[in-house]
């Protein structure tokens, strides 16, 4: 991935400069990377991506959950299923 060394912002900075980089941010939807020590730390995203993000994370586990019902069914046999009532120790 390549960075516009424009979006890294040391730490020290962006305390100083906080709402002026969340309003750069707004407007522009480019990602902040935040450094520390001069190593990767955080990165800030504008409201609109993090949704975004959140969407895609959430369409992936839906789709895993998918795919491990659909295993688990091809293995599926009634045969093996138990009664409620055996569980409970009632004949």
């Amino acid at each position: 991935m390549l960075i516009e060394p424009k979006q890294m912002v040391p730490i020290t900075r962006l305390q100083k400069e906080l709402t002026q980089t969340v309003r750069s941010l707004s407007s522009s939807g480019k990602a902040v990377y935040v450094l520390k020590n001069n190593n990767m730390e955080a990165v800030l995203l504008s409201f609109h991506e993090y949704e975004y993000l959140k969407d895609i994370e959430e369409i992936f586990e839906r789709l895993n959950i998918k795919n491990c019902i659909e295993t688990r069914l091809e293995k599926y046999d009634p045969k093996n299923n138990v009664s409620w009532k055996s569980i409970r120790g009632k004949k």
